[in-house]
């Protein structure tokens, strides 16, 4: 973050943690509240260490950085972290991925991740998850670039995937139509009449009209294989989008020492922080080569984020969701992937390199 852009953020957040000096005395200043609480964030230093570094009690730290976190979300949410609130939004989002990453009506990449935190007091094996240790969860979705647009946070641990997206507010959105979405239109190449606009996510996730997954096994036919590397193409952005918050926030390097409550503005604060510095000093918090991305044949060029987090692999505060067992999908949901299967396979819909990529992987079965 550069000089000019704290500037900008004090400006937006310092209105809400700015205290009135007294005769007894002198306020802690709104600066060093907000500067404290990013280094909370990016260091991931515990609040005694930040204590001795500030020369401020440990109480009033705890109480300094409590309230910046709030101040943060309320700060940034609206503009910065604001779902689409139109059509015309949505539309907007999948002419970017059609652009970007080649897969025509997506309007995000979604996934979940478990938020590991010390066990809470009087909770039971509410927040214990199918991993053995305790957590809440975040489930995401993101647009073309790297920017969170709907989140979903705080619910228990020991919750199954189907019933984190189902119970969340954008589940049930998105499942009895309330959220907006463009209708459902033609598509040049593609079988169906008219092809829904649709999220993409990775095998945790039942297949849906309004969510595609990747076809399930190892011994799939050519046009199969080709369909899932076109989805996974457009799925790895919501996994930059984790990769890039704990490489830049490390308070997700290990499990969070904090109250539920904390945790949850703790997640909060960082995905305002992200999106805002996404949107407003790209250059800096994600210069090139710092997220996945392709050569002209279609290989992955991994991001920098990687190599950063590579060192706390298997101790990072975030953790993939369990993938689903026994899921029905409904009849509309199967001729959907099928259409985009064949619209990806199509004149009008390949890719110059996918057929080469896939082929040098390795025998494959043909249609």
């Amino acid at each position: 973050m550069t000089p000019e852009r704290f500037e900008h953020l004090l400006s937006l957040v310092g209105p809400l943690v700015t205290k009135t000096n007294t005769r007894m005395r002198e306020a802690i200043s709104a600066a060093e509240r907000l500067t404290l609480t990013l280094r909370y964030l990016a260091s991931g230093d515990d609040q005694q260490s930040l204590s001795f570094s500030y020369r401020i009690g440990r109480t009033t730290v705890s109480h300094i950085i409590q309230e910046t976190l709030t101040a943060i979300w309320l700060a940034l949410k609206d503009k910065y972290v604001s779902p689409p609130q139109s059509a015309s939004d949505w539309k907007n989002i999948s002419r970017d991925f059609e652009t970007i990453w080649h897969l025509p009506h997506c309007i995000g990449a979604i996934d979940g991740k478990h938020i590991a935190m010390q066990c809470p007091k009087n909770t039971g094996s509410l927040y214990y998850n199918y991993k053995g240790w305790f957590s809440i969860v975040l489930m995401a979705v993101c647009d073309a670039s790297y920017n969170f647009t709907l989140v979903d946070i705080g619910q228990y641990g020991s919750t199954n995937d189907s019933s984190v997206l189902n119970s969340s507010d954008m589940g049930k959105a998105f499942e009895d139509g309330s959220i907006s979405l463009p209708e459902p239109e033609h598509l040049p190449g593609c079988s169906l009449s008219r092809l829904p606009y649709y999220l993409v996510g990775d095998e945790i996730f039942a297949l849906k009209p309004w969510l595609q997954r990747p076809y399930p096994g190892k011994n799939i036919k050519e046009n199969e294989s080709i369909f899932n590397y076109r989805l996974s193409r457009a799925r790895r952005v919501i996994e930059n989008c984790f990769g890039i918050l704990v490489a830049r926030w490390r308070i997700f390097r290990r499990a969070i020492q904090a109250k539920v409550e904390t945790v949850q503005k703790i997640v909060q604060a960082t995905v305002g922080l992200h999106n805002y510095l996404r949107q407003t000093d790209s250059a800096t918090y994600c210069p090139a080569g710092f997220v996945d991305s392709f050569d002209s044949s279609g290989n992955i060029l991994p991001g920098e984020w990687r190599r950063i987090t590579s060192a706390d692999e298997g101790s990072s505060a975030l953790c993939n969701l369990p993938a689903a067992r026994g899921t029905r999908y409904c009849n509309y949901a199967l001729e959907v992937r099928e259409a985009l299967k064949a619209y990806v396979n199509s004149e009008q819909g390949a890719v110059p390199w996918q057929w080469d990529y896939i082929r040098r992987r390795g025998p494959i079965r043909v249609p």
